[in-house]
Parts: structure tokens; C-alpha cells; sequence
């Protein structure tokens, strides 16, 4: 995918300040922080959507959410709490067609999920 944005950082096309990373995935600070620590967390191969993990994939999200659990750990919020989102579609405001998980933490979170 050639015009991913996302897949481009992954190829180091475009700079971004990493986090952590494993085999499967890259993680590293959104340009728009919607909190104190705000990192996205995707996969070295491109896959679309959430809607678009095959069974043969499935690994890949595994991978993903374990490097999720080491950047709460390197930022400092895996014991006071996190919030991983994964969005999917437009009416979600996903932005960029690239599967990604938002690792949201450092302050108490606006909005009571569950």
C-alpha cells in the first residue's frame, strides 16, 4: 500500500517518534493527542479495518494488543489505567484505512464505557 500513511511510517517513509515495537507491530505517539499519552499501536502489514483481520491474521491483532500492554507499561499507566480503542469505518472517525489501536491514558478518561 504505497499511499498508506500508516504504512509508510511502519517503512520509516515518514518520521514518528516511536514507543516500543515487536514483530508484528509499531507503535508510536499520535500527532494529535487526545490525551497525556496518546500512542497508536499497528500492524507491519496492511490491513484495512478491523472488519478486514482474516482468520490467518489473527495473530497479528494478538501481537498488537501485547505491544499495547508494553507501552502502558513504558509510559507509565499500566497500573492507574487505559483505554485501547480500536475504530472501524467513518461513522467511527477512523481516519486513516490502516488497522490501528489508540493506547489513551495518563489522566482519568472523559466518558463512562461500561
Amino acid at each position: 500500500m504505497t499511499e498508506c500513511l500508516f504504512c509508510k511510517i511502519v517503512a520509516g517513509e515518514l518520521p514518528s517518534e516511536r514507543v516500543a515495537e515487536n514483530d508484528a507491530a509499531y507503535a508510536f505517539k499520535d500527532i494529535n493527542p487526545h490525551a497525556p499519552v496518546h500512542v497508536l499501536v499497528v500492524p507491519k502489514v496492511h490491513i484495512a479495518t478491523a472488519a478486514h483481520v482474516a482468520p490467518e491474521q489473527a495473530d497479528i491483532v494478538g501481537q498488537m494488543i501485547l505491544l499495547a500492554q508494553e507501552v502502558a507499561d513504558v509510559t507509565g499507566v499500566a497500573d492507574s489505567g487505559y483505554r485501547l480503542i480500536m475504530n472501524v469505518g467513518e461513522d467511527a472517525w477512523m481516519s486513516v484505512p490502516h488497522l490501528h489501536l489508540h493506547v489513551l491514558g495518563g489522566q482519568r478518561l472523559a466518558g463512562h464505557l461500561g
